[in-house]
């Protein structure tokens, strides 16, 4: 294969885990907590890469969005330790909703979203009975999608 169609491949497989996630939502009605939403925007930034690395045929942007993927590895990875208890979230958002400093149930109910956030330590699993949450699987596949992309990268270009 060319590193066009490498390129081409790569951004089909990194769109496809937001949009996987996403239709996990609207039609499974699983809720993200704020890292399930981190972990998107590197996948989109790989999308762009690999597409503009098709169109240029630069094995150096299809390398960039390898590294892009694993950056979603990263932030799937500190996910999953959030969700294990090894480490809290980093981000204030996901936390759970509490009373806070509301002196009434008024202002609890005021100072509510009008959605509740889920709160990042609550691992999401898509297959009932595997002990796999979704942001181990989005390890995994990140890993697997950002050590290929590099892998296609460092491939000599043949003509196509």
């Amino acid at each position: 294969m060319s590193t066009r169609q490498h390129a081409i491949l790569t951004a089909i497989l990194a769109a496809a885990a937001p949009l996987a996630a996403m239709a996990s939502e609207r039609f499974l009605g699983m809720a993200p907590c704020a890292l399930c939403l981190w972990q998107r925007w590197p996948y989109w930034v790989a999308v762009a890469l690999a597409l503009l690395a098709a169109t240029l045929r630069s094995r150096a942007l299809l390398a960039l969005a390898g590294l892009a993927v694993l950056a979603s590895a990263a932030i799937a990875g500190l996910h999953l330790g959030v969700e294990q208890g090894w480490w809290p979230s980093p981000l204030p958002s996901c936390a759970a909703p509490g009373a806070g400093a509301a002196m009434s149930v008024d202002e609890l109910m005021r100072s509510l979203a009008p959605r509740p956030d889920k709160p990042c330590d609550a691992a999401a699993y898509l297959i009932h009975g595997l002990p796999v949450s979704m942001a181990a699987m989005n390890l995994a596949y990140a890993l697997g999608l950002g050590a290929l992309a590099l892998a296609w990268a460092r491939r000599p270009t043949h003509a196509a």
